[in-house]
């Protein structure tokens, strides 16, 4: 992945992660007062995938000889950064009754080390910057999930050693006695960040691959603990019936992908217009061969 780019210089009223928005409509400020959980306000987006064109183009990708294949599911994580970093407004999260510009563009999800019912689960975190495409994104995941298959048996980063401390070290009462501190350091964005460099809830976008194993398109709730305000279900693929306006019909292979966001980030015409253009790249994947900072024709 490319060096990360400068960040703002800090004002007061900042966090480490987050810009403060100082020029709120009154609107959104008073709705950030009395609406204030983000799981209070989740809204929820369903979106169909023609794979079509993703399934050609795949098969250029996917030569003889490379060892580690390109699949849809780096297509759409590449297609949901890019779509975040052109529609700033999905980078926005709100705590504390404040509304924030996240410094970042990232995305997390969660690797399966092992195919079993015992198998355990790594947390998988990637930055993206404006000079950054398909390919990049692709080796990244790559290195990710190379790295946490190689231990089966345990994960080293840190929200994992935090999580396991606290339930297995700690008595149950001194535990849940330092959780709620934690909920309010990070509440005030204080939390130490050994603890949080790791954790999918501080990403701008979690997704979560249910089509691998062999589960249908749904939606996840949003948390209080964090600053993740777009959750992404993909779902398994099926074909389905296109029909065209002569009657006729064809089977296309199709996914859905399930979206719950912070209603309070934007409006309705905002995101409608952020969906479209996920679509429109996953539809057009060569689309993301070019940087995620550059424009995109959509409509």
């Amino acid at each position: 992945m490319s060096k990360p780019a400068n960040k703002p210089k800090r004002r007061l009223g900042d966090r480490r992660d987050g810009t403060l928005i100082r020029d709120l409509d009154g609107l959104h400020f008073i709705m950030n007062i009395i609406y204030g959980k983000r799981t209070d306000n989740e809204a929820y987006i369903s979106q169909n995938i023609d794979l079509t064109a993703m399934n050609e183009y795949l098969k250029t990708l996917n030569v003889e000889g490379i060892d580690f294949k390109y699949t849809f599911f780096h297509i759409i994580v590449a297609a949901i950064l890019k779509t975040i970093y052109l529609r700033p407004k999905m980078n926005r999260f709100i705590v504390n009754e404040n509304m924030y510009q996240r410094n970042d563009v990232s995305a997390a999800f969660m690797v399966k080390k092992v195919f079993s019912d015992e198998g355990g689960e790594g947390l998988a975190w990637l930055v993206a910057h404006g000079d950054d495409n398909l390919e990049s994104v692709h080796n990244r995941i790559k290195e990710i999930v190379t790295k946490e298959r190689k231990h089966t048996d345990s994960s080293a980063n840190g929200t994992e050693v935090a999580m396991d401390f606290f339930a297995q070290k700690l008595p149950r009462f001194l535990s849940k006695f330092v959780v709620h501190i934690l909920m309010w350091l990070d509440k005030h964005g204080w939390v130490p960040q050994s603890i949080i460099s790791d954790d999918p809830n501080q990403a701008s976008c979690l997704i979560s691959n249910l089509g691998s194993i062999k589960i249908r398109s749904g939606y996840h709730h949003l948390s209080n603990w964090g600053t993740t305000s777009v959750f992404c279900i993909v779902g398994e693929k099926e074909w389905r019936p296109v029909w065209h306006q002569d009657g006729s019909k064809e089977m296309h292979e199709f996914l859905d992908l399930g979206l719950t966001v912070d209603e309070r980030l934007a409006d309705g015409y905002y995101y409608s217009k952020s969906i479209k253009l996920l679509k429109y790249l996953c539809e057009h994947p060569q689309e993301l061969e070019k940087p995620l900072s550059e424009e995109v024709q959509y409509e």
